[in-house]
């Protein structure tokens, strides 16, 4: 499973991606605007850390503005993913996008028939948002497994980015489930390498350490 990194902080991704966990990266306008700084700013600079996809948000509506944006974002970088929202205009455009070749990650999904319709679209991944999910109640990581058993099922080539991931067990059961990726806040990562069994087998051996002769 691909690990990619969700925000747009550039020492956030410098950290994770100095510990070999970043496979790519993906960002949203809210990210974005946490940084401070223009958009076009900080996705060039992460495109020159991270050799792996970058997803960059169209903020349009319409499929005559989405394209036009999906164009010029993926004229940045050819690791640019475009995230395309799932409306019937985003639909049309990530079909358009499919034929000229830019990859798209097709976002705020939160049905398998949602997902479904991405694929069929040609869409290159596809974003259940499984937090979002649980917090209205809503088993999340339910619907990933529906949308891998849909896509086996139909050979789709699409593949199942799990996104808006709350805790290292929304990652643990992804990978199990065999979903293609997991995007993870930094927090989230760290959180996976934490263990209080390690934590003290550590503190034991440092104390046995300190009785060796020198």
């Amino acid at each position: 499973m691909l690990f990619f990194i969700d925000t747009a902080d550039v020492e956030e991704i410098r950290q994770a991606n100095d510990m070999g966990l970043v496979d790519g990266v993906t960002t949203n306008p809210s990210l974005v605007a946490k940084t401070g700084r223009p958009f076009k700013e900080v996705i060039q600079e992460i495109c020159e850390i991270v050799d792996g996809p970058i997803s960059a948000e169209a903020v349009s509506l319409t499929y005559d503005e989405m394209l036009a944006e999906a164009r010029s974002l993926a004229s940045i970088h050819p690791n640019i993913v475009v995230k395309i929202p799932l409306v019937p205009d985003g639909l049309r455009c990530v079909r358009t996008c499919a034929q000229e070749g830019i990859r798209t990650n097709v976002t705020l999904c939160f049905s398998a028939t949602q997902a479904l319709l991405a694929a069929k679209a040609g869409a290159t991944y596809i974003s259940p948002f499984v937090g979002r999910l649980d917090d209205i109640s809503h088993q999340g990581m339910d619907l990933i497994g529906e949308i891998l058993e849909i896509y086996t099922a139909y050979d789709f080539d699409t593949q199942v980015l799990v996104a808006s991931i709350r805790n290292p067990l929304h990652v643990l059961e992804a990978a199990r489930m065999g979903a293609h990726v997991a995007t993870i806040p930094l927090k989230v990562m760290l959180q996976l390498v934490r263990h209080p069994l390690t934590d003290r087998g550590i503190e034991a051996f440092m104390k046995d350490w300190e009785k060796v002769p020198s």
